[in-house]
């Protein structure tokens, strides 16, 4: 065998082979992308990643991996023919060329190695930038706009978005890589070896027709029947794999409930409740296993069973021409691996059913999220327009159900102006603040207020997870170096001084009342020009509650306060009480107080 000539025909094989994947990669993302649904799914989702406009080393370096992918196959095909001649030396006992061949092979080897190392950086690399790219692209649709609280009042909300995010981006972007380069290089590959084997292969009397170039046609025939009734036996793994994604999110979410809630648990003594409620869904997770173990049992034995059969099947038909000295050892074993190289490309589809199952679960769930986040930013809200004060015109709030908590509501406060929202519970008052927040999607009117100095202070306050000096001076993103001291001590919270650059999850090791005048100070870090309190002191006794309503009347003169409560005693601190009287209705009332 001319290695040289074998050299210079892969330089062919792969420039045409090159150019002929690209062209058909190209027409088959088309054809995919415009007339199937998972196709579709999959070109929304990785074209912001890979198109032009982000930049051309991405589709580079995806160019690279399709060469590799090829270089790959011409390296099995290469593989099959030394097979050939090293097992032909040994038959025939020709020393050199034995030797020969087994430099070739150290050849051979060497390439291999070097390719599959470099093959293996660049994918890993491409795979870490584009689940960074898409990760980062999801956050950000879902901290726009705040879809992640306003999705919760679209049609058909998604569950779990946290785990939508973290898992099942890594899952498809490994999955997708993976499997259409699988796809790839087994389409390459059929090509490739079924040239190989055509050229081993003769004519085959069956039933007294006979076949040319028999084993070819046998494979392919072999093959296509076996994933018609594979894709039968393994179409149920769909649905199975997007419910184990679903009941494994569902538990993990309620074991996180339970550690959030854990005291509220433990002084209710709900232990026995939460081990039922936790038990029901782990049965779901445990049921879904058992119906996948019990589907793959079906799959997984016919694969297994129909690749058993395709291992001696070559060495049968081939036999009777060794044995009859037609062709050389040499000849079988290249026979039986081409063979093998067809049966495994022609089974591609088969032997990865269960992953594309698995990837069109991810597909869906991904889809479904970017929908549900997409029709999140369709939802109405107040037109929220900037000024120095605080002006409501015409604000109507419904309910889900259109049922009418404020109608046409209007009103204006000003420098020092402070107003107290009243009303017995349930009667709509957090849901106004969430109106005038733009939170709520279920209102009409506008809302001007200075949309750079608002800061919204809600019943139970967000620490987020880091040091104290960050928690108080949230949302500040410098977490401003000073005056935190300070800021502690006038909130009654001078002992958690020598804690601030302290990290630690702090809705945890706060009480609520800490808590609430850790709340109290970041309003006198971040001095905003309206601020709005939710029941802000509700964990407070009155003493408290009035030392903290006094700081702010000190410390922020001419800024507008907006507070909703139930106690009396907080009418001494506003200047205007609007009372929510149900139906709709609503009575506002200036009272003789010093402003805020």
């Amino acid at each position: 065998m001319d290695w040289s000539h074998q050299l210079q025909d892969s330089l062919i094989w792969l420039g045409g082979a090159y150019a002929v994947s690209l062209a058909l990669i190209a027409a088959g993302c088309f054809l995919a992308g415009r007339y199937t649904a998972w196709g579709g799914q999959i070109a929304r989702l990785a074209w912001p990643y890979f198109s032009p406009a982000s930049g051309w080393g991405r589709l580079a370096t995806l160019a690279f991996l399709v060469f590799m992918t090829l270089f790959s196959v011409r390296m099995e095909v290469l593989f099959s023919y030394w097979y050939n001649g090293f097992y032909t030396a040994m038959q025939q006992l020709d020393a050199p060329a034995f030797w020969f061949m087994l430099s070739v092979f150290c050849v051979l080897a060497f390439v291999h190695v070097l390719r599959a190392l470099l093959d293996f950086y660049v994918s890993q690399a491409l795979l870490i930038r584009w689940r960074s790219s898409l990760t980062q692209a999801f956050i950000d649709r879902w901290l726009k706009n705040r879809a992640y609280y306003r999705s919760h009042f679209v049609e058909g909300s998604v569950d779990n978005p946290e785990q939508r995010i973290q898992q099942d981006v890594d899952s498809f972007v490994t999955s997708t890589l993976t499997l259409a380069r699988g796809l790839l290089g087994a389409v390459v590959s059929l090509f490739a070896f079924t040239l190989i084997l055509w050229g081993l292969s003769a004519d085959l009397t069956v039933f007294g027709v006979e076949i040319p170039r028999a084993m070819v046609f046998l494979v392919y025939i072999y093959v296509i029947v076996a994933t018609v009734f594979a894709v039968r036996i393994g179409r149920p793994l769909v649905r199975l794999n997007f419910l184990a994604e679903r009941f494994n999110a569902t538990l993990r979410y309620a074991l996180i409930r339970v550690r959030e809630y854990g005291e509220s648990i433990a002084f209710y003594g709900g232990e026995a409740v939460e081990r039922t409620h936790l038990l029901e869904r782990f049965a779901e997770v445990i049921g879904n296993m058992w119906a996948v173990v019990f589907r793959s049992l079906k799959f997984q034995g016919f694969n297994l069973a129909v690749s058993q059969v395709a291992v001696v099947f070559p060495f049968l038909v081939q036999a009777p021409r060794l044995f009859s000295k037609e062709i050389a050892l040499g000849d079988v074993i290249q026979t039986a691996q081409s063979f093998g190289q067809v049966q495994d490309s022609l089974s591609f589809f088969r032997s990865s059913y269960d992953e594309f199952a698995t990837l069109r679960a991810v597909l869906d769930r991904l889809s479904g999220f970017s929908e549900a986040m997409g029709r999140a930013d369709l939802l109405p809200a107040a037109r929220i327009e900037d000024g120095r004060d605080l002006a409501i015109r015409a604000l109507t709030v419904r309910t889900p159900a259109a049922g009418m908590l404020v109608e046409a509501l209007s009103l204006q406060l000003a420098d020092k102006d402070a107003l107290l929202i009243r009303g017995r519970s349930g009667i709509g008052k957090t849901t106004l603040l969430r109106a005038l927040a733009g939170l709520w999607p279920y209102v009409e009117g506008s809302v001007e207020r200075p949309a750079d100095s608002t800061l919204f202070l809600p019943q139970k306050p967000y620490l987020p997870l880091g040091t104290l000096r960050a928690a108080l001076f949230y949302p500040r993103a410098e977490a401003g170096a000073d005056g935190a001291e300070e800021i502690l001590r006038l909130c009654q919270l001078g002992h958690l001084a020598a804690r601030l650059d302290e990290e630690a999850d702090w809705s945890r090791v706060l009480s609520l009342g800490e808590q609430q005048r850790l709340a109290i100070g970041r309003v006198l870090a971040v001095r905003p020009r309206l601020v709005f309190l939710d029941e802000a002191s509700s964990a407070m006794d009155e003493g408290l509650e009035h030392a903290m309503y006094s700081l702010l009347r000190e410390r922020l003169p001419g800024s507008i306060v907006v507070s909703v409560g139930h106690r009396s005693t907080l009418r001494g601190f506003h200047t205007h009480e609007l009372e929510l009287l149900g139906g709709g209705r609503w009575e506002l009332v200036r009272m003789e107080a010093a402003a805020i």
